[in-house]
């Protein structure tokens, strides 16, 4: 699945993941995907509890080499 839009937040801590990935979210249309890498390790309980508040869809996430990548879909 091809995203529309990647948003790297490598790096940064919490809750700056989430606040860079609103804010690119914010500009897409609805049924567009938006990536975001993070290197976060609270990442994948912030993805996933965030994307169930917004009602956004988490499509995809894995983690590969300490890089967790998630694929968001907006609603």
């Amino acid at each position: 699945m091809k995203a529309d839009i990647t948003v790297d937040t490598k790096g940064l801590a919490c809750p700056m993941p989430i606040v860079k990935a609103k804010k690119a979210l914010d500009g897409l249309q609805p049924g567009q995907i938006m990536e975001v890498l993070s290197t976060d390790r609270g990442s994948l309980n912030d993805f996933q509890a965030w994307v169930k508040q917004t009602n956004h869809e988490l499509v995809h996430h894995e983690a590969e080499n300490g890089v967790y990548k998630f694929l968001v879909k907006k609603v």
